[in-house]
């Protein structure tokens, strides 16, 4: 049982909150409240759309489709996320 209003009790809020902090909010200067909802809104997209998580098999929350190379000439391309601090690789056709 959790106290109320006691969110350090709760291990679940605990571990969130410190994924939070260790991977996005120790690598970046806030300047403002506006600027860290738009911070954590671009996070929290990362981390239930892309980031893995080993509690559900190495796979992200909403689902993705694991993506092969298809051919020799394709190329790994990098996709930035929350401002660069975190990444997403796709392999997409070259040109040709």
């Amino acid at each position: 049982m959790t106290a109320y209003r006691s969110p350090w009790q709760n291990g679940y809020i605990e571990r969130l909150n410190g994924s939070i902090r260790r991977e996005c909010t120790d690598h970046i200067i806030v300047l403002n409240e506006r600027h860290l909802k738009k911070i954590l809104r671009r996070y929290f997209d990362y981390y239930n759309s892309d980031r893995t998580h080993l509690g559900i098999d190495k796979e992200s929350p909403t689902g993705r489709q694991t993506e092969k190379q298809t051919s020799i000439s394709d190329r790994l391309v990098e996709l930035p996320r929350v401002g660069g601090l975190h990444h997403r690789y796709e392999w997409q056709e070259a040109a040709a």
